[in-house]
């Protein structure tokens, strides 16, 4: 069955005060850009209420009897105005998308980055469809934002504030006639905000949750399928998507009620003022032009004042996601991971895990005082029973795992101090589970080292003895693999996972049962593989296999989150303790099938 997350269980999300901070800092380090862009909002705005004030001053000229050459003053007053209007409008219009694009962007990349460097135990306990949500669903949603309702928003400010300082000019009292529809737009929204705003942040929750069901029903569709558990994922899928819906149905109704508040105070308005304009010319200390121009800015009000308020509804909606994805990037990193000094450099190839102590849930310890030293070069097999705690330590080891006591240590410097670009260069993993990543086959191989040359590239796949497979295809290097590609078989995607791992030629491999393919020529001929790769290199395997075990420099028994055992494998299966049982069991298993 599918397990729903439990609202305590996502990322974190940043608060108002935090949001407003990143949004700040971004804007001030693109200042030039966003001057420019006010500027050309104010030009926009001005060329807008300059043609309907003018339009005042032609009615008091025909009123006077003004001679008809008047109107081609005006006329040419009013085209200037909506050519100069027009590309000042279109002007900002592409300077707010491109501010906000660029930041949306370092702020992609940088939710990308932070989510693929979170720990393991984090994505498990949060679930992927939090992650995924966050920069995808939250990504769209901003972009959306940026590019529809930011350059409206600005816009309307822009032209109520310069269209209420026209009415002003025009005449104080029409001006303060038009300023008593603002307090019943700010009741409409105070109204609507704190309603609607738990709506949202609940919405986007919701969604997340959706998409970890979702997730999870298409990741084991193979176990679905086989237990036949097709109607209990299906009704999760349906209760998520049910409660998505109801929280939009109501987000939906608040909206509605709430565009009934501003119409109300649109008909309010546009009221005052007619009424306060005919005092005005009644007893003469107003003109007709006046309060035609003053009713017809109002007016003109309606659209961009309803298209502010009504944005606040997608505004909200992307200040969820934005604050979603900047919980994302600000979130502490793993234990406090610090920074190396510059000359914070492995002086050797040696491995130390002292006094390891990790749980995931923080109830049940999975490893406890586990100390293990791998000398450069040295190879070294962890074997246990099935949940012995080998691959928490391999992830520990690897740089994963954050154990909640102990340390690792490459050439005595502390793996949680090391730079991202020294755990790549120092460090690196091989599990079980391998992905190939959509592209050409070479370009998958060089995500180990970018300007790795054909040459290279062709070295570690002879290294690892897919050089045949690949010379095969089609396209040879060029083969499109992964995701609607050419399908590679477990036993191919872990012989270029193990060239991948040559190519970046780090200090120290892991293994994590990397050859776990039991009984097949394939599992043999990945064993080859990864001894040549490992060569001479420091290495911790974790060996499902125990013909690995047998060719390591020395063998680390594991059981119960435990070091049971250690030492050579002759040495291991003469005492005829637990290494020497898994070892006859194993003997007795692969006799016939080996």
């Amino acid at each position: 069955m599918t397990t729903m997350i439990a609202e305590g269980d996502i990322l974190p999300v940043a608060t108002g005060r935090e949001t407003w901070t990143w949004l700040r800092r971004e804007l001030r380090s693109r200042a030039g850009s966003g001057l420019l862009t006010v500027l050309m909002g104010l030009i926009a705005a001005a060329t807008a209420v300059l043609p309907v004030y003018v339009l005042g001053v032609l009615v008091d000229r025909i009123v006077d009897g003004s001679p008809p050459s008047v109107i081609v003053v005006i006329a040419v007053v009013v085209t200037t105005a909506a050519v100069v209007g027009g590309l000042a409008s279109g002007l900002s219009n592409y300077f707010i998308g491109r501010l906000g694009a660029i930041a949306l962007a370092d702020l992609r990349e940088a939710g990308v980055e932070r989510a693929l460097s979170l720990p393991t135990a984090t994505v498990e306990r949060v679930g992927r469809g939090d992650v995924l949500s966050r920069v995808s669903t939250d990504v769209a949603t901003i972009g959306k934002a940026v590019s529809d309702v930011i350059p409206t928003m600005f816009s309307s400010i822009l032209l109520a504030v310069l269209s209420l300082a026209a009415m002003v000019g025009l005449d104080w009292r029409l001006g303060l006639a038009g300023a008593i529809a603002l307090p019943l737009y700010v009741f409409a929204l105070r109204w609507y905000l704190p309603r609607s705003a738990p709506r949202y942040a609940e919405e986007r929750r919701a969604i997340a949750e959706r998409s970890q069901v979702l997730m999870e029903s298409m990741i084991g569709s193979a176990t679905v399928h086989a237990y036949d558990l097709h109607a209990e994922h299906q009704s999760a899928i349906q209760v998520a998507s049910a409660r998505v819906r109801d929280i939009s149905l109501t987000v939906f109704t608040l909206f509605t009620r709430f565009v009934g508040r501003i119409n109300r105070a649109e008909f309010i308005g546009l009221a005052v003022i007619l009424v306060t304009g005919f005092w005005l010319v009644k007893t003469g200390e107003g003109t007709v032009g006046q309060t035609t121009a003053a009713a017809l800015l109002f007016h003109r009000l309606f659209s961009p004042i309803s298209e502010l308020l009504f944005t606040f509804d997608e505004a909200q909606d992307a200040g969820a996601s934005l604050a979603r994805l900047v919980g994302l990037v600000t979130m502490p990193d793993a234990a406090g991971r610090r920074t190396a000094a510059p000359d914070s450099e492995p002086r050797d190839a040696s491995l130390d895990l002292e006094d390891l102590h990790f749980s995931y849930d923080g109830d049940h310890t999975v490893v406890q005082g586990v100390s293990i030293r791998l000398e450069p070069g040295q190879r070294v097999a962890l074997v246990g029973s099935t949940g012995a705690g080998k691959s928490t330590v391999a992830g520990i080891a690897a740089g994963a795992l954050t154990p909640q006591r102990g340390v690792v240590r490459i050439g005595g410097v502390d793996v949680s101090s090391l730079t991202a670009e020294q755990r790549r260069r120092h460090i690196a993993i091989v599990s079980q589970e391998v992905h190939v990543f959509a592209g050409t086959l070479v370009d998958d191989l060089r995500l180990a080292k970018a300007d790795a040359t054909e040459d290279q590239v062709r070295d570690a796949l002879r290294a690892v003895g897919a050089d045949e497979w690949v010379a095969g295809l089609d396209d040879g290097l060029d083969t499109v693999v992964g995701e609607g590609g050419h399908e590679v078989t477990s036993a191919q995607a872990q012989q270029l996972a193990l060239a991948r791992l040559m190519l970046a030629d780090p200090t120290v491999a892991v293994l994590d049962e990397a050859t776990a393919e039991a009984g097949s020529q394939g599992a043999r001929e990945l064993e080859r593989a990864a001894a040549a790769v490992t060569a001479g290199r420091t290495t911790l395997i974790i060996a499902h296999r125990l013909t690995q075990a047998a060719s390591a420099d020395r063998v680390i028994v594991m059981a119960h989150g435990r070091v049971v055992e250690e030492g050579s494998h002759h040495d291991l299966v003469a005492a005829g303790g637990r290494y020497a049982q898994l070892w006859r069991a194993w003997a007795a298993d692969h006799s016939r099938g080996e």
